[in-house]
C-alpha cells in the first residue's frame, strides 16, 4: 500500500458517473444539454431581473442571487466532467481538488441559507403585507445575501482545510463526480470518525435548521392563505409558494442524503446519481420552475426581448 502526504503534489482520479455508466455517450450528451439549459435559463433570469425595473424588488433580487449561485455551482463541476470524459483523462490535482471542494461547499451552503431567507421574504409578503417595504427594505435584503455568502464561505474554508490535511493512502480514485468530503474521507489513512461526526453536526446545522425555518414560514403562510377572502389572491400566493417549495424539496432532499444520512447507507453509485441531481439537474430546472409559473417574470422577459428586437 502506497502512502503519501496530502501536502505533496499528487493527483486524484475522479471516477464519476460518466465513467461508471453502461451508456456513457448518451449520458454525456444528456449532461451537456442540461448544462446548456442551466446556462441559458439562469443567464436569462439574471438578465431579465437586472434590466427590468418592475422586478427590482426583494423577491426578485433574491431570485437573481439564486440564479447566480446555480450558474456558478454547475459551472464548477460540469465543464470539467465533460472535458475529462471526452479527453479520457480524469485526473485532478491536489490544489484543484481543494479548490473545487471549497467552491462547491460555498455555493451549496449559500444556496441553502438563501432559500431560508426567500421563505422569510414570502412570509412577510403574505402575512405582513403592510410592513413589507419596512421589513424587507433593500439594506435588509443585502444583509441577507451577504450573510449567506460569508457564513457559507467560512464553513467551506474550514471543512476544506481540515479535509485536505489528512494523509490519503487507500486509493488514488475518488469514486464521485467531484471532490466532496464523504468520498475523500474514504481514502484517508487516519481515523476520521471524529471529523465525520463534526461533518454530520455541521450538515444538521446548515441543512435542518434552515429547513425548519422554511417549514415554519410556510406553515404560517398556508394558514394565512387559507383565510384570504380573495380567491385570486389565494391562488397567486399558492402558485408562488409552490414554486419555491419545489426548489426547496429538490435541493434539501439531495443535500440531506449526502451530508446528513450515515455513510453506511451510501454507495458510490447512489452518491454519483445524487451529485448529478444537485449539481446539474437542479440548476437547470430551478429557473424554469420559477419563470414558467410566474406571469411577472414571463412578462418582464417579453419586455426585455421586445426592447432588444426593436
Amino acid at each position: 500500500m502506497e502512502f503519501w502526504n496530502s501536502t505533496l503534489r499528487i493527483e486524484f482520479i475522479l471516477v464519476g458517473i460518466l465513467n461508471d455508466s453502461q451508456s456513457p455517450e448518451l449520458l454525456c450528451a444528456t449532461v451537456a444539454v442540461l448544462y446548456m439549459l442551466a446556462l441559458t435559463s439562469n443567464g436569462l433570469m439574471l438578465l431579465v431581473i437586472t434590466m427590468d425595473v418592475q422586478l427590482h424588488v426583494p423577491m426578485y433580487h433574491l431570485l437573481g442571487q439564486l440564479s447566480l449561485m446555480d450558474l456558478l455551482f454547475t459551472s464548477v463541476v460540469t465543464p470539467k466532467a465533460l472535458v475529462d470524459f471526452l479527453r479520457r483523462e480524469n485526473t485532478i490535482s491536489f490544489g484543484g481538488c481543494a479548490l473545487q471542494m471549497f467552491l462547491a461547499l460555498t455555493l451549496g451552503g449559500t444556496e441553502d441559507l438563501l432559500l431560508a431567507f426567500m421563505a422569510y421574504d414570502r412570509y412577510v409578503a403574505i402575512c405582513h403585507p403592510l410592513n413589507y417595504t419596512v421589513l424587507m427594505r433593500p439594506r435588509v435584503c443585502w444583509i441577507m445575501v451577504a450573510t449567506s455568502w460569508i457564513l457559507a464561505s467560512l464553513n467551506a474554508l474550514g471543512h476544506t482545510m481540515y479535509t485536505m490535511h489528512f494523509s490519503f493512502c487507500m486509493s488514488w480514485e475518488i469514486r464521485h463526480l467531484l471532490c466532496e468530503i464523504p468520498p475523500l474521507l474514504k481514502l484517508a489513512c487516519d481515523d476520521t470518525s471524529r471529523y465525520e461526526l463534526m461533518v454530520y453536526a455541521t450538515g444538521v446545522t446548515f441543512l435542518l435548521l434552515p429547513l425548519s425555518a422554511i417549514v415554519a414560514s410556510y406553515t404560517l403562510i398556508l394558514y394565512t392563505v387559507l383565510h384570504m377572502p380573495s380567491n385570486e389572491g389565494r391562488k397567486k400566493a399558492l402558485v408562488t409558494c409552490s414554486s419555491h417549495l419545489t426548489v426547496v424539496g429538490m435541493f434539501y432532499g439531495a443535500a440531506t442524503f449526502m451530508y446528513v444520512l450515515p455513510s453506511s447507507l451510501h454507495s458510490p453509485r447512489q452518491d454519483n446519481i445524487i451529485s448529478v441531481f444537485y449539481t446539474i439537474v437542479t440548476p437547470a430546472l430551478n429557473p424554469l420552475i420559477y419563470s414558467l409559473r410566474n406571469k411577472e417574470v414571463m412578462g418582464a422577459l417579453r419586455r426585455v426581448l421586445g426592447k432588444w428586437c426593436c
